[in-house]
């Protein structure tokens, strides 16, 4: 599923991010570290895995 970089939080690795309907979801370090990223920036396209309501996977879309 794709979504846009809303925040961001570096020290805590959580942030939150925009589904294309507009709905934040929020995710933890957990989540970010799984991706592999070293950095978010908010406005950046990115791709999220999810079980249930939760992102249990945050990377940058690539096309």
């Amino acid at each position: 599923m794709q979504a846009t970089a809303y925040t961001y939080d570096p020290e805590s690795r959580s942030g939150q991010v925009l589904l294309d309907d507009g709905t934040p979801v929020p995710f933890d370090a957990a989540a970010f570290d799984a991706g592999g990223l070293r950095l978010l920036r908010p406005g950046q396209r990115v791709r999220v895995e999810m079980t249930g309501d939760k992102i249990t996977l945050v990377t940058l879309q690539t096309f």
